[in-house]
């Protein structure tokens, strides 16, 4: 046999989402690339790893032992990585950080330079909702998580990073032609992210607050989503500022002038104050606490317009 630790991590990929095209799209690599070493790595084999059922892939029993195989052998390939790199004084491991879904438009800008600077330092960033980067933390499954609002129940460190605003938004022919009265905006459908979400409950506590009835709603399960359903007029939301900059300057979307917004809550860094943080994890703390005013500075000065 003569197969390669590319064909092991492209097997090892395919077995994992179950498809080639996924397969393909998440290592980065064109469709027949991807099929050309799966047959490639197949014909080293008198027995099938996988079978075609209907247009759906499966992967066989014994394709399965050799996908488990292949996950040792590649986590021992990644360790000599990291040993030699260390043995050479460089900075080597994995760096794991959960984040809310509206961070996604904050956080590259915190990890390019040590991320750059670190050739080394592997990046897992899991963008979810707030429950699950809560339960994700309290797991010990990340070293940080970036939230807009602090989890009572656990004991942990942050570092404050900048402000975080919302605003109720609408398209651009929402009329405006004057201060909106709290009391007539019930007549708008109300555009919620899904339970577990920081937005969400943020837009509830303030409808709760206000004595806003909502007679019509819709739940969808992204920012993005939320933020086209509003540009296409379907109905009003709540949304942080730093999610809607380009549709804003384009004219797509416009804040509305409501009573008692924005909010305003922080963005941070959070971790547990009994992680026992890897010299990566250190290094990148470091890092933020040390370049996070011109990191805000440099990338983020049109936040103070709004």
């Amino acid at each position: 046999m003569n197969y390669t630790l590319h064909q092991l991590e492209i097997f090892r990929k395919i077995a994992e989402v179950k498809s080639v095209t996924k397969a393909s799209e998440q290592l980065f690599l064109t469709q027949p690339a991807v099929s050309i070493q799966l047959k490639n790595f197949q014909n080293q084999f008198n027995l099938p790893l996988f079978e075609v059922v209907g247009r759906k892939l499966y992967i066989t029993e014994f394709g399965e032992e050799i996908s488990e195989t292949a996950f040792k052998i590649l986590e021992q390939v990644e360790a000599i990585n990291y040993k030699s790199a260390i043995f050479e004084g460089k900075l080597a491991g994995n760096l794991k950080i959960a984040i809310v879904s509206t961070a996604k438009y904050l956080m590259p800008y915190f990890l390019t330079d040590f991320i750059k600077k670190n050739e080394n330092v592997d990046l897992t960033m899991d963008v979810t909702n707030k429950m699950s980067v809560i339960r994700s933390l309290e797991n010990n499954e990340c070293d940080f998580a970036m939230v807009s609002t602090i989890p009572k129940k656990l004991n942990i460190e942050r570092i404050e990073l900048m402000k975080n605003k919302l605003y109720f938004v609408a398209n651009k022919d929402y009329n405006t032609s004057k201060k909106i009265v709290l009391k007539e905006i019930n007549k708008s459908l109300f555009i919620f992210r899904e339970n577990g979400s920081a937005t969400r409950l943020t837009m509830e506590k303030y409808l709760i607050k206000h004595k806003i009835a909502v007679h019509k709603k819709m739940e969808l399960k992204s920012n993005e989503a939320v933020k086209q359903a509003v540009i296409a007029g379907l109905g009003i939301s709540i949304m942080t500022i730093i999610g809607i900059k380009n549709e804003l300057q384009k004219g797509e979307l416009q804040i509305l002038d409501v009573n008692d917004l924005p909010i305003e809550t922080n963005w941070n860094l959070i971790w547990l104050k009994s992680k026992n943080l890897s010299s990566v994890a250190k290094a990148f703390k470091k890092q933020i606490k040390e370049n996070k005013e011109s990191i805000i500075e440099n990338h983020f000065d049109w936040f103070t317009n709004y």
